[in-house]
C-alpha cells in the first residue's frame, strides 16, 4: 500500500521533492497578465512561505534559506531588510508579535537540527530558540494517530497573541498547542481525522505502489497546517487532508480563546470549544484574519497536494478564498497563484500572499 496519509503529506509539504525541477523558472502567477485585482510582485525571495503584518504596516517574511525580511511596501521601491535567520530548508512560518519582535516557526526534522523549533527574533539579535515542539509532542501523544508514530512533529503554522504567546498548529501531531514566553507549552485543540472516499482520476500505481479504487472509503487524518486570530478574537485552524487528500475535504475550525485540550470533530462539527467555520476547501495551508469575521484561505494546489505530488496538476495553480461567517467564500485572483505559500492582510485593505513554496518566489501583493 502508498505511504500512509501524514507522510505523504509531510513529504510533500517538507521537500517538495517534484517541485525543485518543475518551477526552477515558474513565475508567481499563472501565465497571463495580473488583472486589476491580480497579484503584483514587491520583492523576490527564494520558496517564500511564511507572512504575516506588523502594527507598523510592514511585512515579514520567511523564506527557505531560513532568511527572516520585513519588506516595508511604500512608494515605486519597497525596501526589503534581512533581521535575522533560522536553520535553512523547508521556508519557516512566522508571526509578527509586540513591536519590535518576530517569531519564526521551522518545520520538521531530525534531533540537533534547529527543527520543529519555535524561534524569536528582537530588535536584531541573532533568532533565539524560545520552544522545541518536536519535544513537547514526545510526551504528548495524537489520540488519534492513524499511523503508529503518535509522537511525530511537523509543526507548520504560527499565530503571536497580545500576551506574548505563540499558537503553533502541527501539521504531524494534527493540534493546535500554545507556547508561552517562558517555554511551557499547553494543548489548546486536538484535530479528529475524518473518513473520505478516494477520488476520481487517481491512477492505479505510483511509483511501483499501488493506489486504492476510486471511492474507497479511508480514515484521512487532518494534517493542521495553519493559525490564526480572527477579527473576532477567536482562534482559526485550517487542514491540509491526508492520503487520499480528497478535493473538499479540508475544513476550517473556530476554537473559542482560552480553551485546553478542546476537539475539533467532524462527526460533531457544532459541539464544544472547537467548532466547524468552513468546509469544502482543499489543501489548505495557511489562513489570514479578514475583517468582519472573514478568514482568507489558501489552498496549495486546487486539485490537491496528492494531484500534484502524482502530476495530475499541471501548471500547479492554488487559491486564495475570502471565507465568510456561514461558509460563503469568494475566490480572490483565480488562476493567478502558482503554489502559494501564506497570505497576510495588509492596510489599506491590501493583501499580501508568497510563493511560489519551492523555488524562485515572491512576496506579491493584490490591491
Amino acid at each position: 500500500m502508498v505511504r500512509s496519509s501524514r507522510a505523504r503529506a509531510a513529504a510533500v509539504l517538507a521537500t517538495g521533492a517534484l517541485a525543485v525541477s518543475a518551477l526552477a523558472a515558474a513565475p508567481t502567477a499563472a501565465s497571463g497578465p495580473p488583472g486589476p485585482s491580480g497579484p503584483v510582485p514587491v520583492a523576490q525571495f527564494d520558496g517564500p512561505r511564511g507572512v504575516d503584518v506588523d502594527r507598523a504596516g510592514r511585512i515579514v517574511v520567511g523564506a527557505s534559506d531560513g532568511s527572516i525580511s520585513v519588506v516595508t511596501d511604500r512608494g515605486p521601491h519597497p525596501r526589503v531588510r534581512v533581521i535575522g535567520s533560522v536553520p535553512p530548508g523547508f521556508a519557516p512560518a512566522v508571526a509578527a508579535g509586540r513591536p519590535g519582535t518576530v517569531y519564526a516557526l521551522t518545520g520538521g526534522g531530525a534531533p540537533g537540527t534547529g527543527a520543529a523549533t519555535l524561534y524569536v527574533l528582537r530588535n536584531g539579535k541573532p533568532a533565539k530558540p524560545v520552544a522545541d515542539i518536536a519535544a513537547y509532542q514526545q510526551g504528548d501523544h495524537d489520540p488519534y494517530n492513524q499511523e503508529g508514530d503518535p509522537a511525530e512533529s511537523n509543526p507548520y503554522g504560527v499565530a503571536a497573541l497580545k500576551d506574548g504567546s505563540v499558537l503553533v498548529a502541527d501539521a504531524a501531531g494534527n493540534d493546535l498547542i500554545r507556547v508561552y514566553p517562558d517555554g511551557d507549552i499547553v494543548t489548546v485543540a486536538r484535530l479528529k481525522p475524518r473518513t473520505v472516499e478516494v477520488p476520481e482520476g487517481l491512477p492505479p500505481e505510483f511509483n511501483g505502489e499501488p493506489l486504492p479504487p476510486a471511492g474507497t472509503p479511508i480514515t484521512a487524518e487532518a494534517v493542521a497546517t495553519s493559525v490564526t486570530v480572527g477579527s473576532d478574537g477567536y482562534w482559526y485552524v485550517g487542514e491540509l487532508r491526508g492520503f487520499p487528500a480528497t478535493p473538499g475535504t479540508s475544513q476550517i475550525w473556530r476554537i473559542k480563546p482560552g480553551s485546553q485540550d478542546a476537539v475539533c470533530d467532524p462527526e460533531q462539527p457544532n459541539q464544544g470549544d472547537c467548532r466547524r467555520f468552513a468546509d469544502g476547501l482543499t489543501s489548505i495551508v495557511d489562513l489570514g484574519a479578514g475583517g468582519n469575521g472573514s478568514v482568507y484561505a489558501v489552498e496549495l494546489v486546487k486539485q490537491s497536494w496528492l494531484q500534484w505530488e502524482l502530476g495530475l496538476a499541471d501548471p500547479p495553480v492554488g487559491s486564495l478564498f475570502r471565507v465568510r461567517p456561514g461558509g460563503a467564500r469568494t475566490e480572490v485572483a483565480p488562476g493567478q497563484l502558482i503554489l502559494p505559500g501564506g497570505v497576510a492582510a495588509g492596510r489599506n485593505g491590501r493583501l499580501y500572499v508568497t510563493g511560489p513554496i519551492f523555488g524562485p518566489g515572491a512576496l506579491s501583493r493584490i490591491a
